[in-house]
């Protein structure tokens, strides 16, 4: 049997669970987890279907035969095969610890991803990311040649056929040009002390103000810095007795599983934007262990 999920996005409204289940019981599927959330709000109704498809019916028939029902409701949907493995183009810079945890998860199977090039603006990593037999690319980026490393940048992207951008601590800003052609596929990761505790050395800044709680937020990148919709947070506590550098130390391994667990969240289609916001499904459950690994 072959696992699949649907992903479907509409205007609330009756019967929509019932049309989908429905349809897939119809096309000898059987379902084995689903979520979904209905916002008040905004009226938009969400939902996520993991299935087996039990009779062969297989992906493209599936969602060519659903498209009477998806046009029923006015429906966003979207077939996913479940054995699929991202690309993913992973970009950073001189801070390494996300770059290396990455890694590791792609190695021992935890992160079901296809890293299809490594891109930094410095050489710092070059021989870590070569010796996993993964292109490096450093891309020198200026005020000058900004246009042109974004271009080159998206060119990799393009040739790698790349559906995600991962921005491992890369300390660059990018263009409001390439965060809207590259909407909903690049996530980042940074620190929590944002807004209070800009510019460098926030963890310094952070230990002199005598801060309990050190955290992580990974989001999707929009042209509003480090305002993007927000996939996955979490936070460890500290205590007086511990030191500026105790700080750096817990926020990095914070970071890396943050971001680790919002690109899980991505590949596996849980994540629906909405609006400033998003929806984040739970995991399945035999995609839990993986997912929390750390």
């Amino acid at each position: 049997m072959t696992s699949f999920a649907l992903r479907v996005r509409c205007r609330s409204r009756r019967g929509i669970v019932a049309a989908i289940s429905t349809y897939l019981a119809e096309h000898g599927c059987n379902i084995t987890d689903s979520a979904q959330f209905d916002d008040a709000n905004t009226g938009n109704f969400f939902m996520r279907v993991s299935f087996q498809s039990e009779e062969g019916q297989g992906l493209n028939d599936l969602a060519d035969g659903f498209q009477e029902t998806a046009a029923a409701f006015d429906m966003e949907a979207e077939f996913i095969d479940e054995a699929e493995r991202p690309k993913v183009v992973i970009m950073v810079s001189r801070f390494g610890h996300c770059l290396n945890d990455l890694l590791y998860r792609w190695r021992i199977g935890a992160l079901p991803i296809d890293i299809v090039a490594v891109i930094s603006n410095h050489m710092d990593y070059q021989k870590l990311v070569v010796n996993h037999d993964i292109p490096f690319h450093c891309i020198k980026v200026t005020k000058a040649n900004k246009p042109e490393a974004e271009a080159r940048i998206l060119q990799v992207v393009e040739e790698t056929g790349a559906e995600l951008i991962v921005l491992a601590r890369y300390m660059q800003i990018l263009s409001d040009e390439m965060c809207r052609k590259m909407s909903g596929r690049i996530i980042n990761i940074h620190h929590s002390f944002l807004p209070s505790f800009k510019g460098a050395n926030p963890y310094k800044q952070a230990f002199e103000r005598g801060v309990k709680l050190i955290g992580a937020t990974s989001h999707y990148v929009t042209a509003d810095l480090d305002e993007g919709p927000i996939i996955e947070q979490d936070t460890i506590r500290v205590t007086h007795a511990q030191s500026a550098e105790d700080y750096v130390s817990l926020g990095r391994d914070v970071e890396a599983q943050v971001l680790s667990r919002a690109i899980h969240a991505h590949i596996h289609r849980r994540v629906c934007i909405n609006g400033n916001k998003t929806v984040v499904f739970p995991p399945s459950p035999g995609s839990f262990a993986s997912e929390r690994m750390g």
